[in-house]
């Protein structure tokens, strides 16, 4: 059964970002693929630890790897901030956060399980979370969800980066320098 979501239309960007037009979410994941906006969504607790999610083995793009807290496409005009606050909910059950833009991350991968491609013009959005955050995954959409310290991140992307969703690196790479592990533990009182 194809998912609902695949009819749903996505704003088609040159390699600046400026709008093209439109495609559904299915066209626009068939190869060679079509370059259409996206954001992927970083949540940190004041420990500096990101939340990332295990995309549900439904998922037609890169099944069961891990990846940020929450990605997602806004409707053609749609505000990005808005679209990614909505898909924060219906994935993760998170309430409305303040999400900042942190970067853009232009990427292409091909994913050999599904033979599907992302070709996205990706906004970053950033946004800070209290350790005990009500975190309500939708078992369609996240298989798991755990929390993991930005350099436990980047080892593991460089150790094992077929377990992961190929965008996480470049996402990774857009946060502010002020995540690193340095800055959380001056944050969280340690040092």
């Amino acid at each position: 059964m194809m998912d609902p979501r695949s009819t749903h239309l996505v704003e088609l960007v040159d390699e600046a970002g400026a709008g093209l037009g439109s495609s559904t979410v299915e066209a626009a994941h068939q190869a060679p693929g079509q370059l259409h906006r996206a954001f992927s969504v970083v949540l940190v607790d004041p420990g500096g630890r990101l939340l990332l999610q295990q995309r549900a083995q439904v998922k037609s793009r890169f099944p069961l790897r891990w990846a940020n807290a929450c990605c997602g496409h806004p409707a053609p005009g749609e505000d990005v901030i808005s679209a990614a606050t909505k898909r924060l909910g219906e994935e993760l059950g998170i309430d409305p956060v303040t999400l900042t833009e942190v970067g853009v991350y232009r990427y292409f991968a091909e994913d050999p399980a599904t033979g599907r491609v992302e070709y996205e013009y990706d906004h970053v959005l950033l946004g800070s979370v209290g350790a005990d955050v009500p975190v309500r995954p939708d078992p369609q959409e996240v298989a798991a969800v755990r929390w993991v310290e930005l350099d436990e991140v980047r080892a593991e992307l460089r150790e094992h980066p077929r377990a992961y969703a190929p965008w996480l690196g470049g996402v990774v790479d857009a946060l502010p320098p002020v995540l690193s592990s340095e800055d959380a533990a001056e944050r969280s009182g340690g040092r």
